[in-house]
């Protein structure tokens, strides 16, 4: 990408965000932030305990991100999250206005088959249907792409750095 922007790696538990952000961040030479590492520890305990987080618990959580994005803005910089709705986009966007996102999409059984076999994360299987209940995809007035999660790690951050390239055009 010719300009750097901050680019949100967003989708629902299990799509690979923090797989794929960092391998992004490498790709376009740029930082990258792990979304969940800005959450407060009331919402990882929450999460953990199989309870869906309520707008209040991601207001600051979104915050966060935000302010990470706004003081990398004209320096690049790739950061995960859900974003799962629009407010919570336009949030991130009040914060960070040249953000771009990139929304990781995958049908639901290769989804949950992941999360399935992921090791140590507090996000459980339960709140898979909350999170694909909760989730608003990219609308056209937003800056961003959508790329299938379907492939090896490496096959989805080609597909990924294509799509925000042709976003620049």
């Amino acid at each position: 990408m010719s300009t750097p922007h901050v680019v949100v790696v967003m989708g629902v538990a299990g799509t690979g965000k923090t797989t794929i952000g960092p391998l992004l961040a490498a790709g376009l030479g740029v930082p990258y932030a792990e979304g969940d590492d800005f959450h407060p520890a009331a919402n990882i305990a929450k999460m953990s305990a199989g309870v869906p987080l309520d707008d209040s618990d991601r207001w600051p959580w979104l915050d966060a991100i935000g302010q990470w994005a706004h003081g990398r803005a004209g320096l690049g910089g790739v950061v995960s999250s859900s974003a799962l709705k629009r407010v919570y986009r336009d949030r991130l966007r009040a914060e960070a206005p040249g953000a771009v996102f990139l929304h990781l999409t995958g049908d639901r059984a290769l989804i949950e088959k992941r999360m399935a076999e992921r090791k140590g994360h507090f996000m459980p299987t339960a709140l898979l249907d909350s999170q694909f209940a909760t989730l608003q995809p990219l609308q056209e007035d937003e800056a961003g792409v959508s790329v299938d999660v379907s492939g090896t790690p490496e096959e989805i951050t080609e597909r990924a750095v294509a799509a925000l390239r042709r976003l620049e055009n």
